[in-house]
């Protein structure tokens, strides 16, 4: 009896699965249970602002999100459901969202990096593909393991399948694989190089902005229903990986230090030895970081401090002495201004400005004639449209 391909026939993919609508559909119904006072609000878009990037499963996890987030909240349908905004970017400038795409330094970077990546990754293909051939008798070479344990992780995470090409690999050898794709996870997305995670400093910015603006309601007394209470987003793993390591996370204090200095880590220790580096738990399917201001009445100096959730669940700040919680300010001098000293641009070689010799289209020719000063003896441009 042969193998049949569970995707036999599909023309198409890339989009969300059932899982995964199931996922943020219930993540959605855990955060509002979790924070019943800040979606206590009726829904309008100004408050609850939700934006996606414009790839399409990302759009519909922010849909899945928000029907469980706003159930029964409406009167549309037995679940009163209820319709929500849900905006987006242009995948060519969004910046905040897709960063990775708009910086052409991260893509060179990448690309040249791709060679180191393969050949640290090689010898645990070699010593698998090894093992393999005298266990079964079957001559494989490299590319067939690399096949196999790419089939192996899309049956497990889609199909809950770890019977047929997983089972193909001892519990060590699977161990020693995970290792190898963290690894190249590290490198080419994580603490491998600051620029992976420096390009996110216009979410960093985005995030601190909502903060800035939140204390500001709150200090200055803004009716109910006239602020934002929550801004949320959906993007990918390549947005999330660089965010967290923005803010530190997965390190020892000492690591902290290194990065700030934009020294570079150690790459994860190889098993057995234990490592926080995990993308099983760094970047999961449905993945998620949530930042959480609180306002406390206190007669310290603290008033506001922020509260960091890794998929769902408290996570140690070392630039906060390992706390999961951070007064604000600390925050934004320790954690956040070192990296929001860089400019975008100026990273990632991303020119926003026009050339100057290029032509202006008809409407920006329109608009310069009406609102640019001109000499008087200077005659109008005719513009026609």
């Amino acid at each position: 009896m042969g193998w049949n391909s569970p995707w036999k026939g599909k023309r198409t993919g890339g989009e969300l699965i059932s899982e995964g609508e199931d996922e943020l559909y219930h993540l959605g119904i855990r955060v509002r249970e979790q924070f019943p006072s800040l979606f206590s609000e009726e829904y309008h878009p100004a408050i609850y602002s939700i934006k996606t990037t414009q790839v399409p499963r990302a759009s519909a996890s922010s849909v899945a999100f928000g029907m469980g987030l706003f159930s029964g909240k409406g009167k549309l349908g037995p679940g009163g459901h209820r319709a929500f905004a849900v905006t987006s970017e242009s995948r060519a400038s969004d910046t905040v969202l897709r960063f990775h795409d708009c910086c052409q330094s991260y893509k060179d970077f990448r690309r040249s990096q791709e060679p180191t990546v393969k050949k640290l990754k090689e010898p645990v293909l070699d010593e698998i593909t090894h093992e393999l051939v005298k266990q079964y008798g079957l001559n494989f070479t490299k590319q067939d393991v690399s096949s196999l344990w790419f089939l192996c992780k899309q049956e497990a995470s889609l199909l809950n399948i770890t019977n047929q090409a997983c089972s193909l690999f001892s519990p060590a050898e699977v161990s020693l694989l995970e290792w190898a794709d963290d690894l190249e996870l590290f490198i080419l997305k994580g603490y491998g190089n600051s620029l992976n995670y420096r390009m996110g400093v216009p979410l960093l910015e985005d995030v601190i902005q909502s903060m800035e603006q939140a204390i500001k309601a709150k200090e200055e007394g803004y009716a109910p229903g006239s602020y934002e209470k929550a801004r949320l987003r959906f993007a990918h793993a390549e947005t999330l990986l660089p965010f967290s390591c923005l803010i530190g996370l997965f390190l020892e204090e000492s690591e902290f230090e290194l990065i700030q200095r934009e020294q570079t880590l150690q790459y994860p220790p190889k098993p057995p030895k234990t490592r926080n580096w995990r993308g099983n738990m760094v970047a999961p399917f449905a993945g998620n970081n949530m930042l959480v201001l609180y306002s406390c009445a206190s007669d310290n100096s603290s008033k506001y401090f922020v509260k960091v959730l890794h998929n769902e669940r408290p996570i140690p700040i070392p630039g906060c002495n390992g706390s999961d919680s951070c007064p604000f300010e600390v925050f934004k001098e320790r954690i956040a201004a070192p990296h929001l000293k860089h400019d975008y641009s100026a990273l990632c070689n991303v020119n926003l400005e026009q050339k100057k010799d290029s032509a202006p289209g008809m409407f920006s020719q329109m608009f310069g004639w009406i609102f640019s000063p001109r000499n008087a003896d200077t005659p109008a441009q005719k513009v026609e449209l």
